[in-house]
């Protein structure tokens, strides 16, 4: 039985995969914050005697690594299926700075280390094939992080505070290498556009005040993986309508 040309036993796979790394972003979570290791042997003495399920954390990475094979397919070569195979990397990672950042207000550098690493190999196996996308890949990179590294330097001078955390300008600098230089600039575009919205829901709700700061990661993860799953044409076109109020025709 296939789906959308893929065997349905990919998606079996996929489930499971998802289940199990689900758990160890629940790992992940926990060590990150408090500078631990994460690959090591206490995870085996932590699961063997304290075991607890993070069901919430399991069932949403395990549909969107079935949503990921969905999207991308099972290609027939290494090359081919780079795109499955950096998101399915990817994901946990996403997923625990959402966590972290909404919880404790941070992004770990070992966290955003980590994506650099993984982004810069991935970024130079595709130049094997094809250059252009390493160069699209490193301008992502330097884009991302530029332009949130000039809004923290823009809310320091005019505000004397920091607009947003150091954190956010590392992920979106890292975020740069798996995305590119147009996907990141749209994903800059909608994680304000979403900040916005849910800042104002705040606000008016009274549940921040309006000087009362807001994590901005999980933003930036939200719009990642809306660019992860909706192509880029189609978000650029929604995108255009919507800062020029409708007015776009293209």
């Amino acid at each position: 039985m296939y789906i959308n040309d893929t065997h349905i036993g990919f998606y079996l796979v996929a489930a499971i995969l998802g289940l199990v790394v689900g758990q160890f972003i629940d790992w992940m979570n926990k060590r990150l914050p408090e500078y631990k290791k994460v690959f090591t042997r206490e995870i085996i003495n932590e699961y063997k005697f304290n075991f607890k399920p993070n069901y919430i954390l399991m069932l949403l990475t395990a549909v969107i690594y079935i949503c990921l094979v969905y999207r991308y397919g099972i290609q027939d070569n290494l090359i081919e299926n780079l795109n499955l195979i950096k998101y399915t990397i990817l994901t946990p990672m996403l997923i625990s700075a959402f966590v972290i950042d909404y919880r404790l207000q941070i992004i770990p550098n070992r966290l955003n280390l980590t994506m650099f690493e993984i982004g810069i190999v991935i970024a130079f196996l595709y130049g094997t094939s094809n250059v252009a996308i390493t160069i699209d890949m490193l301008l992502g990179m330097i884009v991302g992080g530029g332009i949130f590294l000039a809004i923290t330097a823009i809310g320091a001078l005019i505000y004397g505070k920091e607009a947003m955390g150091l954190g956010d300008v590392k992920l979106m600098g890292a975020l740069g290498l798996y995305f590119g230089l147009t996907s990141i600039i749209i994903i800059a575009m909608i994680s304000f556009l979403i900040g916005a919205i849910v800042g104002i829901i705040l606000i008016v709700g009274k549940i921040k005040k309006s000087d009362e700061y807001i994590p901005f990661g999980p933003f930036i993860v939200i719009a990642s993986f809306i660019s992860i799953f909706i192509p880029v044409d189609i978000l650029m076109i929604v995108l255009m309508k919507i800062f020029t109020l409708g007015m776009y025709q293209g």
